[in-house]
């Protein structure tokens, strides 16, 4: 990414060196570099555990996201937040548009939504990226995890009726930087995924294919397959914004997953 956008400098900071919710510690960071942009990648993503982790939740995902919007207007920084998918009921049957009605299922949707909102009221410049069922060949996620039970399992259960749109980690990264890279920064709220809707069942099998895995992928329902926060049953989102106003181009899921697990493989 940085040897692609050259004309940069890329200041990375971890949890443990400058955490969302410590203002002193990021008050230091914009007091020690002239920062242009901040993208903030900093989140609460244990779905299930939002559950009973309700107030960890909305002071990562929505107050400390506040607080940090407020510090980038002071500093005139850029500021660019991800959100999620999950803000949206999960009733529609046409992919949601940024001007949707937002009504989350769980706790998690509910606390992405705060941020959202936390981030709009203070700093009207706000850049918010909805995104969706995002994978990486770095972290835990679905990808990784599907390849670790291929390995461990002669089958494995993985749900056909929640459909949605995967997004790899590294188009969303680029879809960023060729914003930031645009002579206008046109802030509010825009969706960007990978091309296509599919299931987590349909998602499993290409990877299997792709792997030459041998494990058998047993498709289940949602009520088969409990977990203690609800999901939308359909989350697809509509790109149609992002690409419109800056030019974002968006691949489709199959080639991106593609190019992941050829990361993965490198890495290996």
């Amino acid at each position: 990414m940085a040897a692609t956008f050259t004309g940069f400098e890329f200041i990375f900071v971890s949890k443990e060196e400058v955490s969302i919710t410590d203002t002193d510690s990021i008050i230091a960071i914009f007091e020690m570099h002239d920062v242009f942009c901040c993208i903030n990648c900093a989140a609460y993503t244990n779905v299930d555990k939002a559950e009973t982790e309700k107030e960890k939740a909305f002071e990562i995902n929505g107050t400390a996201v506040g607080q940090l919007a407020s510090i980038c207007k002071k500093y005139k920084s850029h500021f660019f937040h991800f959100s999620t998918d999950y803000v949206f009921p999960g009733t529609a049957s046409l992919p949601y548009k940024e001007t949707d009605p937002t009504d989350p299922v769980n706790i998690y949707g509910a606390s992405k939504l705060e941020g959202e909102k936390q981030a709009i009221e203070h700093n009207e410049g706000s850049v918010i990226i909805r995104t969706s069922w995002v994978y990486s060949s770095h972290g835990k996620n679905f990808v990784k995890t599907m390849l670790r039970l291929f390995r461990e399992n002669t089958s494995v259960k993985v749900v056909n009726d929640q459909a949605g749109s995967p997004t790899y980690a590294g188009d969303l990264a680029f879809a960023v930087m060729q914003i930031i890279s645009t002579d206008y920064f046109i802030p509010g709220i825009y969706h960007f995924c990978n091309g296509g809707i599919i299931s987590w069942h349909r998602f499993a099998s290409e990877i299997k294919k792709l792997v030459s895995a041998e494990c058998k992928i047993l498709p289940v329902t949602t009520d088969q397959f409990l977990t203690p926060a609800k999901r939308p049953r359909y989350s697809a989102l509509d790109t149609s914004r992002i690409k419109d106003v800056f030019g974002v181009q968006v691949r489709g899921w199959e080639e991106s997953l593609e190019k992941c697990l050829g990361m993965i493989s490198k890495d290996a």
